[in-house]
């Protein structure tokens, strides 16, 4: 028997529609790349997006064409989000740190048939212009005023579409399992690959986000989303946020710990979001100024593990830290790490124990973990397999690549994450490693991730990270690799001493390599692969 109740499409442009009417004064406040700091609302954002979509409408935009992005953190790429989407196309963002070769290939394998770019990328565009499809057309992200002298042919002023457009839109219906958004991975390996959205799944992730984090989405919260809108839909904060009333302060392309600390303390964040290797540059701004931000009180971190000696710093000095989990497949939130009520009142070094790890699940999202003979494992927190996770905001195969789809499914549907990991009787999750940064040494598991959490409670220590080198005797062993703070220098001696207080002596990485930085992804983590390239044999 089935229910008596209407059937009606989640759809994102409803979303945006939500937040104008419910939360209309909800700000949206931008440091742009002319130079100046804009500010708006929901409600006159939602009339921007309306003209907007009509104005892709004029370009001859149709349903399910992908429409690229190539920008910061601002306003109008926020305004992309919507029309694009919302008209019933694809709003493919691609991220600028990538390769020449990774974003030539990504903007052809997609097909976009228009680039939306900010004055800043332009250079890029002209670059790979020529490797891209012919008939792509390119539109800069400002006003006619500033708009670049660029050595390309027909471009298009972002603001002249918007200009004398109706401001409002009769949004399409459509099937909400329709595509909406389109991430590629970073491709560490072999080509990036492809994440297709749908309405019904950005619309649920955004649901489950209000309801797992109501600390942070609220009315009256101003969020800083570190994490950029060009990568996994920066968390989903696009979304959720309308729907929950907070405002969003995006800081453009400076990301640096002074450009930060200044804007969060001139908007009054509360709430700020992004990767760890952002706020390891904005506590050492904290702690040259010797204060914390205004308003500021709360951390979501992602995208690669926080050290312990990162959530103590932040904790110590009365910010909460969320730790959490996810993955471009995955919308990308799997897990987060406010604790429950009845762990608020543990001690200090308790809590943090608990929030080093990534956390408990959010609604929607099922994991399990299994041995190498894809056995299922127990949730005792000691026994540790591969993870595994299903759900309705989790991918069923990558965007024409039928090749990479099928190697990540279990014979139930149940997505590969390629991480290693534990589940205790609680449902936190505890991320043991990367399959592939795994180091196996005389038939014995060495995790890379444990070494480098101690080496990170060194104070003389700015980043670090452990890779794996061939050694004819074990087959592997760990080498060590260190970013050291400005004003200090660690020795090896003292960093090898602190790991043999804490684990076994045959798990102590052979040698310690100093470097001025360590490489990072597109994605802000630490890049092993570059790592291992330049030790290929642990040599320096």
């Amino acid at each position: 028997m089935k229910g008596m109740m209407m059937h009606r499409p989640l759809k994102i442009a409803d979303l945006i529609a939500f937040g104008a009417e419910t939360y209309p004064a909800s700000e949206i406040v931008s440091v742009r790349t002319e130079g100046d700091v804009h500010r708006t609302t929901y409600r006159d954002t939602y009339r921007r997006i309306a003209q907007l979509a009509h104005g892709l409408k004029g370009l001859g935009v149709g349903e399910g064409d992908r429409i690229a992005t190539l920008a910061w953190n601002g306003y109008r790429h926020f305004e992309l989000y919507y029309a694009i989407s919302g008209s019933g196309a694809v709003c493919h963002t691609i991220n600028p740190r990538l390769s020449a070769e990774q974003m030539t290939y990504i903007v052809n394998h997609a097909r976009d048939r228009l680039l939306f770019v900010d004055t800043t990328f332009v250079p890029i565009v002209e670059k790979l212009r020529g490797q891209w499809p012919e008939d792509l057309r390119i539109v800069v992200m400002t006003d006619r005023a500033h708009m670049p002298d660029a050595e390309l042919e027909d471009v298009l002023c972002y603001e002249d579409i918007l200009a004398g457009q109706p401001e409002d839109f009769d949004w399409p219906d459509f099937p909400e399992d329709q595509a909406a958004g389109l991430c590629y991975t970073s491709g560490t390996t072999g080509n990036p690959k492809g994440t297709l959205y749908s309405h019904r799944s950005t619309v649920l992730h955004a649901l489950s986000s209000c309801v797992t984090l109501p600390g942070s989405l609220r009315e009256g919260n101003r969020i800083l989303p570190v994490v950029p809108l060009f990568h996994v839909n920066a968390w989903g904060l696009p979304y959720s946020a309308p729907l929950s009333g907070a405002s969003l302060i995006f800081p453009g392309g400076a990301l640096d710990g002074k450009s930060l600390f200044d804007l969060m303390d001139r908007e009054k964040v509360f709430s700020a979001w992004g990767v760890p290797t952002v706020w390891l540059g904005l506590m050492n701004e904290i702690r040259q100024r010797g204060r914390l931000p205004q308003g500021f009180g709360d951390l979501v971190v992602g995208g690669s593990a926080a050290t312990r000696s990162l959530i103590e710093a932040f904790e110590e000095r009365g910010v909460n830290v969320c730790h959490a989990w996810g993955m471009t497949e995955m919308s990308p939130l799997g897990t987060q790490c406010n604790l429950p009520q009845a762990m608020t009142d543990l001690p200090f070094n308790e809590r943090v124990d608990r929030k080093q790890s990534q956390g408990r699940r959010v609604f929607g999202v099922e994991m399990k973990i299994v041995d190498d003979m894809g056995m299922p494992q127990p949730h005792d927190g000691k026994t540790p397999g591969h993870l595994y996770v299903r759900g309705n905001t989790v991918t069923t195969a990558y965007y024409e690549d039928p090749e990479a789809s099928c190697n990540v499914f279990d014979a139930e549907g149940w997505f590969r994450t390629g991480d290693v990991a534990m589940i205790d009787r609680d449902g936190f999750l505890f991320i043991t490693d990367r399959s592939k940064d795994l180091i196996k040494s005389g038939g014995e598991w060495i995790s890379s991730l444990d070494l480098e959490n101690i080496v990170m409670s060194h104070p003389g220590v700015a980043n670090c990270a452990v890779i794996a080198v061939p050694d004819p005797k074990w087959d592997e062993r760990p080498l060590l690799i260190v970013e050291a703070r400005e004003d200090a220098q660690p020795q090896k001696e003292e960093l090898l001493g602190l790991l043999a207080e804490r684990v076994a002596k045959w798990q102590l990485p052979d040698d310690v390599v100093f470097v001025d930085a360590l490489p990072l992804t597109a994605t802000g983590k630490v890049s092993k692969l570059t790592l291992r390239q330049r030790f290929p044999a642990g040599n320096v």
